[in-house]
């Protein structure tokens, strides 16, 4: 059972990041009970108050977090981390397994296993590889909801190979784009400034509760690292189990969020929304959206005109592109079609479109 953890319990961290392995001394906590300066000794709770949160939520976690090593015919390989879903499955990142021939996983208490990939996709960074047995480990869950801003997190992980290392820090921004393969991009990113570095991707970012916020995908510096979030990866990974691979849906049109230049070269009030630059000749938009038709110069850069501008897509607001690429990744599916609001002449109108497979990479 989950042990619950208070913020009382919060009083005994040293700091913000730990490494820590099983079996390590809880910062906090130590021998002298200071009888010497004629201190009373600490009660059993006083001691059992000042053990680190991180500690705590390491060794709930640490056991159903792996360190994987991929070998390649070419020499090529590398290595990274996952983390167990079930009684078989082991999440981690795409780029981790990429253009491998054999895998193995290392649990925390067992020796190299051999694994194989059962689905990846480059769309999403995700990957899951099937081990045929394994310990006796509680597989790690995923959060109800997505966490706030200033939540506090941990990394855990093997950055540059050394196994069992955890870091802290917060989550410090969501609904965040990363890219990803053909200038598409990977929607509703979890920003953290816990330390993250070669080695952490695929590994667990979690709750002081034990529960992962989503998959490291990048960091390396600047106290800004990055995670697939929860909600994303609960839609990619059941298809990469059962089929494979995952579908994601495609528009078919160039993007970018509305800047104060784009508002002003194309008379736009409110100033947000989602530009279309262009339309995929023969993609899902074809002949349903439009995209630009012009340019414009201002301060010597050119700004693109003519092109609609979507306000809305169902009932969600598309203020920016981060919104509609998280609304498209966890709301809709190929083959569906939804009503988008667009700003088109001066004019706003709802166009029907259906949505299409993105293409593969």
């Amino acid at each position: 059972m989950k042990q619950s953890l208070t913020r009382r319990a919060m009083l005994g961290a040293l700091g913000t990041a730990v490494a820590a392995t099983a079996g390590c001394q809880s910062p906090g906590t130590g021998s002298d009970s200071g009888s010497d300066t004629g201190e009373q000794p600490e009660s059993a709770d006083a001691v059992a108050q000042s053990d680190s949160v991180y500690t705590n939520v390491y060794q709930e976690v640490a056991d159903a977090v792996v360190s994987i090593r991929v070998y390649a015919e070419d020499s090529r390989g590398g290595q990274g981390s996952g983390f167990l879903i079930d009684d078989e499955h082991i999440v981690t990142n795409e780029h981790v397994v990429a253009g491998g021939d054999e895998y193995y996983v290392r649990f925390a208490d067992t020796g190299w296993r051999t694994a194989s990939v059962v689905g990846a996709d480059v769309y999403s960074d995700l990957a899951v590889l099937r081990i045929g047995a394994t310990p006796d480990v509680t597989p790690l869950s995923f959060v109800e909801t997505e966490p706030t801003v200033g939540t506090e997190v941990v990394a855990i992980g093997n950055p540059f190979g050394l196994s069992g290392s955890v870091s802290a820090g917060i989550v410090s921004g969501v609904d965040r784009t990363l890219q990803s393969a053909n200038n598409f991009s990977i929607a509703d990113a979890v920003q953290t400034d816990a330390p993250v570095n070669p080695g952490n991707s695929g590994g667990p970012l979690v709750t002081l509760e034990g529960d992962v916020v989503g998959v490291i995908n990048s960091g390396g510096g600047d106290n800004v690292a990055f995670a697939i979030s929860a909600p994303l990866t609960q839609r990619v990974v059941p298809s990469l189990i059962q089929t494979g691979d995952y579908d994601h849906p495609y528009m078919g049109v160039g993007l970018r969020s509305v800047s104060p230049r784009v508002a002003e070269a194309n008379n736009l009030d409110p100033g947000s929304g989602v530009y279309i630059t262009r339309v995929v000749s023969d993609g899902p938009a074809a002949g349903v959206l439009q995209g630009s038709d012009g340019e414009t110069t201002i301060s010597g850069t050119a700004i693109p005109t003519g092109g609609d501008v979507v306000r809305q897509m169902d009932d969600t607001p598309t203020p920016t592109r981060q919104a509609l690429g998280s609304f498209l990744a966890l709301e809709t599916s190929p083959g569906e079609t939804v009503d988008v609001l667009v700003e088109r002449d001066g004019a706003q109108e709802t166009v029907e479109l259906t949505l299409g497979t993105r293409p593969e990479p």
